[in-house]
């Protein structure tokens, strides 16, 4: 026992192969990044008999594209420079009474895209986990202040009380009872008559559940208060008894539950979920205080019991537990087909950038799935002996909540002081509590952008906290993934808009962070990810127009055949995508993986990236609102079906399927031009690169081809967008002919 205790609670993988691979990878595309930037530039230099203001303009658009590509690549690359894996070992942890106590924080909002079933499927799965119950502390924040999401909390609970205890008697692994139900391959290790009738048992009882809760959406509960005009609610689920001592009996070996639905009022802001966040953060301060903090989405339940556990021993680790901030878990999702065509398992992130993440200092907060020190929050703001006055600026009035701040245990919640408690957290609840604070500005998950996750991870590594990337075999939580394009997109306009936000402020990371984090290579991927949706969609908007224009007004752009440097252009090319190619077939995805990966990278530079640019300058300069809205769990039977076959679900708004069909029309126009010059005019030597341009955009993007001219299907481009899109494409080859003639 002595020696197991000296062995150590995690390892750390450096993964070698790779870093050799990425850096020679990095030496030579630079390398010939450099020729093809000298080759661009040189034009401006010298003399040509050829150069007049249109072909100059059309260059100058074109070089600017590829510095900024260039750039973009460069800080791509942060996230290649040092890979590493990690292994957790739980079964080294000390005794269960040594392990610190866990809040758990999950929020819903709208309980119409968020169905009320799946929300209390992810409390109970968190109620289930392996961990000491009395040390485990679940809070739902309800934004839409729904009365079915309260109501269906009070069934959890009750439910929870037959649950929880087979849960335990059985090692169940999945502890959400929709999917545990719904995968009876994990009970093959039981087979006696015992466990199968009480299976059948918990199960009867399960559809009663659901039945309940459904029943309460079916008579008009499921009205959300989305008219940000309601108090403050907040409630300790439990039994109504007049016993206390029975209450206490009762409730020991199940976790507290506490619903929070935080006031709102049209005159103050409520800063979205992370302002939601927070509210939980002062909340339970009062009530548990817990040292740890599990942050979870609705919709992504507890899918292996053990992740507290895992995560601790990083937290636990007296080498990195000081300046470790947090322990973060990818988000996979049980949803996903077998071609994937919407990227829902978000494979470069999860399965690359946040293993380079780990490697230079730890990846952000990504959402969900992780476990993050209270302390971490609140640190900075914290002095060993504070003066009460400063402590009240910057966290608010409650007297109880800085009580909580300086003592590291859960509050007294014997009976005569609970109630008291209660109506602290409805203080802490209210939207006036944050006035003349630093909440969302030095303490608590931060404002200033919808990805208060992101935003939050930079901070905290501003200020010299580090992170972890865990990736276990088995996942640790599942969510839904994204199955229709429209939701695809959305999702994607708002991660832009968010990234813009921080791009384009003071905390820009290129400005604010390389001589504040771990590493500067860490700065660099903050940078990337900041920054990458304004270096995607400028580029991508002049490559999808610019060489298709020019190509039909015959003026070249590239380098002949017969140039040296036709070498270099078609070396980078060749170099970015088969460098993408095995990046997706070594992290166990395949080639059709990569060719969707390409599309959707096109599809959503020319559109979500465009939009999110576009709503994130205007926010800065106070033309518009900031604005969130959840996205979409409730699946459509038909689009569904087509996901689960492959093909693209177009049914979404005119402002994004216009721009994605009129580029693919102008190309096709120009690629048929292209054609007709190498087959007539002999011109394949001077229009090579050109030609080959429209041609790979139409065969990278078939299936909007497909849905403009073949589908018959309600999945289809409508004809009056491809009309409408031909139009589009009309305009921008008269212009081009103006500008280029």
């Amino acid at each position: 026992m002595e020696s197991s205790s000296k062995l150590p609670l995690h390892l750390c993988h450096v993964h070698k192969l790779s870093i050799f691979i990425n850096r020679t990878h990095i030496f030579i595309h630079s390398t010939a990044l450099v020729f093809l930037l000298y080759y661009r530039a040189s034009f401006f230099f010298f003399q040509d008999t050829t150069k007049t203001k249109a072909t100059t303009l059309a260059w100058l658009l074109v070089f600017v594209s590829e510095i900024f590509l260039s750039f973009e690549w460069l800080l791509s690359q942060s996230f290649r420079w040092r890979p590493v894996s990690r292994t957790a070992f739980p079964e080294r942890l000390p005794g269960d009474d040594k392990l610190p106590a866990v809040d758990v924080f999950i929020c819903t909002a709208d309980p119409e895209k968020e169905p009320t079933v799946g929300v209390m499927n992810t409390v109970l799965s968190a109620m289930a986990m392996d961990y000491p119950p009395e040390k485990l502390h679940v809070y739902l924040s309800d934004d839409g202040g729904a009365a079915v999401t309260l109501k269906g909390m009070r069934e959890a609970w009750r439910f929870a009380k037959w649950w929880l205890p087979f849960c335990r008697r059985y090692g169940i692994k999945c502890r959400a009872p929709e999917a545990y139900f719904s995968a009876e391959e994990e009970d093959a290790d039981f087979g006696s008559s015992e466990f199968i009738e009480e299976r059948e048992d918990i199960k009867e009882k399960y559809e009663v559940f659901k039945k309940r809760v459904r029943e309460r959406a079916t008579v008009g509960d499921t009205r959300s208060r989305l008219s940000q005009d309601h108090p403050a609610v907040i409630e300790v689920i439990q039994e109504t008894s007049s016993d206390d001592a029975i209450q206490e009996n009762e409730t020991k070996s199940i976790p507290l539950l506490v619903y929070v639905s935080r006031e709102k009022r049209p005159s103050h802001p409520h800063h979205f979920k992370a302002g939601a966040l927070n509210v939980l953060l002062r909340v339970s301060g009062v009530i548990s205080n817990s040292p740890y903090i599990l942050g979870l989405d609705c919709d992504m339940h507890c899918h292996d019991p053990s992740s507290a556990r895992q995560a601790m021993c990083f937290h636990l680790d007296p080498k990195i537990s000081p300046s470790l901030a947090l322990v973060q878990f990818p988000q996979k999702f049980h949803t996903i087909s077998n071609d994937d065509i919407y990227d829902s398992q978000l494979r470069s992130i999860f399965w690359l950038q946040w293993q380079g993440f780990d490697g230079v200092g730890g990846p952000c907060v990504s959402g969900t799935g992780y476990y993050i020190k209270r302390l971490s929050l609140c640190s900075n703001s914290i002095h060993e002996d504070g003066d009460p006055m400063k402590l009240r600026q910057s966290f608010g009035p409650s007297n109880e909540f800085i009580k909580s701040l300086q003592q590291n245990k859960q509050p007294d919640m014997l009976i005569h002081r609970k109630k008291a408690l209660l109506n602290e957290a409805q203080l802490l609840a209210s939207c006036a509590f944050e006035n003349g604070t630093e909440w969302g500005e030095e303490v608590g998950f931060m404002y200033g952008s919808v990805l208060e996750d992101y935003f939050t991870g930079f901070r905290l590594h501003c200020k010299g906290w580090i992170s972890v990337y865990c990736n276990p075999p088995r996942p640790q939580f599942l969510g839904s993934g994204t199955t229709n394009l429209d939701d695809f997109l959305v999702q994607g306009t708002r991660w832009t808009s968010g990234f813009v936000d921080v791009a384009i402020s003071k905390f820009c990371p290129l400005i604010y962070g390389p001589l504040k984090t771990y590493t500067f290579v860490q700065s660099m991927c903050y940078a990337e990810l900041a920054l990458y949706p304004i270096f995607h969609f400028l580029p991508l908007w002049c490559f999808a127009t610019i060489p298709q224009l020019c190509l039909l007004n015959g003026i070249p752009l590239y380098p002949e055949v017969s140039n040296s440097y036709f070498i270099v252009f078609s070396f980078v090319f060749l170099s970015s995508i088969s460098k993408h190619l095995y990046e997706v077939l070594s992290t166990g995805f395949t080639f059709r993986h990569w060719i969707n990966e390409q599309r959707l990278w096109m599809m959503k530079s020319v559109t979500s990236h465009l939009y999110g640019n576009v709503d994130a300058f205007m926010k800065k300069i106070g033309m518009r609102e900031a604005s969130f809205f959840p996205t979409n769990k409730v699946d459509d039977v038909e689009q569904l079906k087509r996901y689960n076959m492959g093909v693209f679900d177009f049914q979404t708004s005119i402002l994004f399927l216009a721009p994605m069909a009129a580029l693919v029309i102008l190309n096709m126009a120009s690629f048929a031009v292209g054609i007709s010059r190498v087959i007539f005019l002999g011109e394949l030597d001077k229009f090579f690169i050109q030609v080959f341009i429209p041609f790979y955009v139409i065969l990278m993007n078939y299936p909007i081809v497909e849905g403009m001219l073949i589908r018959k299907d309600s999945g289809r481009i409508p004809p009056s967008v491809t009309l409408l899109s031909a139009i589009v494409s009309l305009i921008f080859y008269f212009l081009g002919s103006i500008i280029f003639m």
